[in-house]
């Protein structure tokens, strides 16, 4: 016995189109137009009163009469069709995650999304790739990760068909899972900056780094709450840290040491304050040496020299991410590959780039 062909329109639910028949206006309430009915208006306009795929109800009945419709081609509904509109509203409401609204009602069969909030958008990438590999239905995003204001759209979704058998919108609703789209507010950052390097300390060289990090900072709503200077020493940088958690930073910035020769001692120092979950290098340039960890459940950041002479940076992409609370595991860095290639360009665009859109 030869397997069916998912893709044969007798066999697969998504292609199946319910028969279409004349019948007289007021029995094609609660049908599927299967054309568009235009309606001129002399020396004004001409143009579809109602569009294919409309569905017909008792108040349209006295319109349509108007237009000297007398009989209507329509699709005839089965009790498990679905008009594209019902279906849409449904993916919609499986699709959607924390802080996300309907642009409006459904049109022709399309709902888009809108951030509720400002802050951060997070797709859950493989579901919305699996979401799509089903047949008749489609949902597509802005990238993951992109800043967002409250009132932006950021998304939509929609069946193919006029009319979608039930059970493929029920397989699509539950490839959805729990939320496929989110917005996250970001947590308005109070960071203390730890500038180390016994060169900066001992005032042989003027720090660069303090006045880039608060401004990015400053951009995401945020502040620099204290800045230390500290030698290269862990037991020097294990005090500053400390010292900062105790004034209730949410957020530890460290710049320097984050190399390999031997002075490069910020990461040990890190470590030996409580660092947990720590990860070390991305693949990102610039950006390659960055260092992510927590530390009693703040977060630290360690920066490479880059993001002092770059305009954008591995700390671009890192940091809203951390003020939306998410956690930077190795599989999130690793996913910054694709995309993490800076052009450094002469004229820098970024975010209207595609540095950093991978994921």
């Amino acid at each position: 016995m030869t397997a069916s062909n998912p893709n044969d329109i007798n066999r697969n639910p998504a292609w199946r189109t319910p028969p279409a028949e004349v019948l007289p206006l007021e029995k094609a309430v609660g049908t599927v137009l299967a054309h568009d009915v235009t309606e001129i208006v002399p020396g004004l306009r001409k143009g579809p009163a109602f569009k294919k795929g409309h569905k017909v109800s008792a108040a349209d009945v006295e319109r349509l009469a108007r237009l000297g419709k007398k009989n209507l081609y329509v699709l005839r509904m089965g009790p498990d069709d679905l008009h594209e509109d019902e279906a849409a509203e449904m993916m919609f409401e499986a699709l959607r995650g924390k802080n996300v609204e309907p642009s409006g009602p459904p049109s022709e069969g399309k709902i888009n999304f809108v951030a509720a909030v400002d802050g951060l958008l997070v797709i859950d990438v493989d579901a919305l790739i699996n979401f799509n590999r089903l047949e008749g239905v489609i949902c597509s995003t802005r990238h993951s990760h992109t800043l967002v204001r409250r009132g932006e759209e950021v998304g939509g979704t929609r069946a193919i068909p006029l009319v979608i058998h039930r059970e493929v919108i029920q397989e699509a609703c539950r490839r959805a899972g729990e939320g496929v789209i989110q917005v996250r507010p970001l947590t308005a950052a109070r960071a203390g900056v730890i500038i180390t390097g016994s060169e900066v300390y001992e005032g042989l060289i003027e720090d660069r780094f303090a006045p880039v990090i608060a401004a990015k900072i400053g951009q995401l709503g945020g502040r620099v709450t204290e800045v230390i200077l500290a030698p290269d020493d862990e037991e020097a940088i294990g005090r500053a840290i400390h010292k900062l958690l105790d004034q209730g930073v949410n957020l530890l910035v460290l710049t320097g040491g984050m190399s390999v020769d031997p002075d490069d001692v910020t990461r040990m120092a890190v470590r030996g304050a409580g660092g947990r979950d720590l990860v070390y290098g991305s693949p990102v340039l610039p950006g390659a040496m960055l260092l992510y960890g927590r530390i009693a459940d703040v977060p630290v950041l360690g920066l490479p020299a880059c993001v002092m002479y770059f305009r954008t940076t591995v700390f671009d992409l890192v940091l809203p991410r951390v003020l939306a609370g998410l956690t930077i595991t190795r599989e999130d860095l690793a996913r910054l590959a694709h995309g993490g290639f800076c052009l450094t360009c002469e004229t820098c665009r970024w975010p209207m780039c595609p540095f950093g859109k991978s994921t």
